[in-house]
């Protein structure tokens, strides 16, 4: 535990511009050991790379990062000491195009911290949440940019994820025992921001309001 601790102060300490695509804070390395400080993540995985993948070689059983070299991010972590040997797997190239390929396994953590562009968190997170089981950490980063923060807002009530804190702009969520979300059907009805906001008022081009005609069936709730 010692030797870990000072693994976890060390890659917090690094400074705020270890390479050049944006790092996570100290604070939040260290939340991510808080999660895993009873024991190894089985399998983590995460888009993105940096601190966050020197700090899961050291407490994951394995560990997947996708990434490309955006500011020198998978060069500086590849030559990093602070990198435990033959725990990570890298798949370089970007997310868009690398994730959806891959055959994952169940998954104890995820970091969705790649392309921050619309849609591409949520494409990262399309192929990744059927693979979280019971009780693992979801992270999403970033959670200031519009984009990003309207996919916050959605995980915060969806029955999936329950939000257990948020560090700076990065928010842990856990994986619920709740059903998975069919990722291969439409459903929109059963997911709760859906239903608890749903009809959204439409403004038009000429700034009023577009009258709602609700149809002759139901709400399918």
């Amino acid at each position: 535990m010692i030797q870990r601790d000072r693994i976890v102060e060390k890659i917090a300490g690094l400074p705020g511009n270890w390479h050049g695509a944006g790092c996570l804070s100290g604070a939040v390395i260290k939340a991510i050991a808080d999660y895993a400080s009873q024991g190894n993540f089985g399998v983590s995985v995460e888009t993105g790379v940096g601190k966050s993948t020197l700090l899961l070689s050291h407490y994951s059983d394995r560990h997947i990062a996708f990434a490309a070299d955006f500011g020198g991010s998978l060069t500086k972590t590849k030559e990093s000491e602070l990198l435990a040997a033959g725990i990570v797997e890298f798949v370089e190239g970007f997310c868009q195009d690398t994730v959806p390929a891959y055959d994952f396994p169940e998954l104890d953590f995820v970091l969705i911290d790649g392309a921050h562009g619309y849609p591409f968190p949520e494409l990262d997170y399309y192929y990744l949440y059927p693979h979280l089981k019971p009780g693992s950490i979801m992270t999403i980063d970033d959670i200031h940019i519009p984009t990003i923060n309207n996919f916050f807002n959605f995980l915060k009530v969806d029955a999936m994820f329950r939000l257990d804190r948020v560090v700076g702009t990065t928010a842990f969520f856990i994986r619920t025992d709740a059903p998975t979300f069919d990722p291969k059907s439409d459903g929109w009805y059963l997911q709760n921001d859906n239903k608890n906001r749903f009809p959204v008022e439409i403004i038009d081009e000429t700034g009023h309001v577009v009258p709602y005609t609700k149809p002759d069936y139901p709400k399918p709730w």
